[in-house]
């Protein structure tokens, strides 16, 4: 089965790293944020990608050209041109790389990718966001409903801690980042059917996939939820690239399911 990345937008939130790359190749721990949204699909038994490149597109290109001499030992003799490969810890990743527009929305680049996925289900994510899901629990539920589309649904923790006090402003209880209000909101790692490129039809350049075609999949009752409790964070600006980094960096990264 193949998965489908979203990767080409601006990332505007991120300028002082997205000036010089894409979002998704902004680095956590050495590496893009896109490599480690591939190793959580690879650690299910998902390693076929499908990446829509649009903001510097060329960049993923040349880091994909290049990966399997980035992850070798080699040996260069320069007089002659010869290049002896020793070792290699390359990913079993198969990539395509699919230029889908510099400005094109999302709906615009799921569209463009109808010819590499054909009438198979197929799996969806955006190039920011990486959680702990079981994918093969996600694929099985999806499976077991029967509707066109299933989308990981998320809750978010308080960004602020709450602090209760009395009159006298004594606090009375503190707690730092405490659970969401109770709200799913949407977390990407979708499972789709075929069927969602009859929503994708004419002109979708400038349209958002969560906009038109996702509404008008659960207005057609064709959409389901696959709710996640576990671990979900989309880097979305500096301050979440730093938290990401510092988790990585601390051995607390919970997305890393992979050994």
């Amino acid at each position: 089965m193949k998965v489908v990345i979203l990767a080409g937008g601006l990332g505007t939130r991120l300028s002082e790293e997205t000036s010089l790359k894409p979002k998704p190749m902004v680095e956590i721990g050495g590496k893009p944020i896109l490599w480690h949204i591939m190793k959580i699909y690879e650690h299910h038994g998902f390693n076929d990608f499908i990446i829509c490149l649009g903001y510097k597109g060329y960049t993923i290109k040349e880091y994909f050209i290049n990966y399997f001499l980035h992850n070798s030992d080699i040996t260069v003799e320069l007089h002659n041109n010869k290049l002896d490969i020793h070792y290699s810890n390359s990913e079993s990743f198969k990539v395509t790389l699919v230029d889908t527009g510099l400005t094109t929305n999302t709906a615009g680049r799921i569209q463009q990718i109808k010819k590499y996925v054909g009438e198979e289900t197929f799996m969806l994510t955006y190039g920011d966001g990486v959680a702990d899901v079981n994918i093969k629990e996600l694929l099985h539920f999806h499976e077991s409903h029967g509707k066109l589309a299933t989308l990981t649904s998320v809750q978010l923790p308080g960004r602020f801690g709450n602090i209760e006090t009395n009159q006298d402003g004594l606090v009375l209880k503190f707690q730092e980042k405490p659970e969401g209000d109770g709200t799913w909101i949407n977390g990407g790692f979708f499972v789709l059917n075929a069927g969602i490129f009859n929503y994708v039809e004419g002109d979708m350049n400038d349209i958002q996939w969560e906009k038109k075609p996702l509404i008008e999949i659960a207005n057609d009752g064709q959409l389901a939820t696959y709710r996640h409790r576990g671990y979900w964070k989309c880097m979305d600006a500096m301050r979440d690239k730093i938290e990401l980094e510092e988790e990585w960096n601390s051995e607390n990264a919970k997305w890393k399911i992979w050994k």
